[in-house]
């Protein structure tokens, strides 16, 4: 087998547990020496907008998989109370910093330091009327469906 060279990945979902694959997966892929770009399409542009980007959330309501702290299951009626999506988000954001992952702004910075390439969705961004002002500095470009294929030509294409 042909080691992996080459990825291109997809994160098109505006959650915490949404975004954080992706930018592990481009992170862990850079200190592999392994070339990685990324590609922000729908809700996923969250992580990019300047704006967005430090407010990302976990949802509370209907994610089946929500667990309390300790581990056990939360029962799926308890997402509807009021504030606890604030509080699911507090409580992940906690367990981030405590296995030393960073923040999703940092996350970005250190990608594209380290050369990853970080792309968002043209179609998206018409779609929810944002413009190049409204990203973060270390978006190289808006990218057409067709750029992104030519772009990822070789590559792993990798959707979180």
């Amino acid at each position: 087998m042909e080691p992996i060279k080459r990825v291109s990945i997809v994160v098109s979902h505006g959650t915490l547990d949404g975004v954080y694959p992706g930018l592990i997966m481009a992170n862990g892929a850079r200190m592999e020496g392994i070339e990685a770009m990324m590609f922000f399409t729908f809700f996923g542009l969250d992580a990019i907008v300047d704006k967005r980007m430090d407010k990302i959330t976990v949802p509370a309501v209907g994610n089946t998989a929500m667990r309390m702290p300790g581990g056990m299951k939360m029962p799926t009626m308890l997402g509807a109370l009021p504030g606890m999506s604030a509080f699911a988000s507090y409580m992940m954001k906690k367990e981030i910093e405590a296995i030393d992952i960073p923040p999703v702004r940092e996350f970005i910075e250190m990608i594209a330091d380290a050369g990853g390439e970080i792309y968002a969705c043209k179609a998206a961004m018409d779609m929810f009327h944002l413009t190049e002002k409204d990203l973060c500095l270390q978006v190289s470009k808006i990218l057409t469906v067709g750029e992104f294929y030519e772009k990822s030509a070789g590559s792993q294409i990798i959707f979180t």
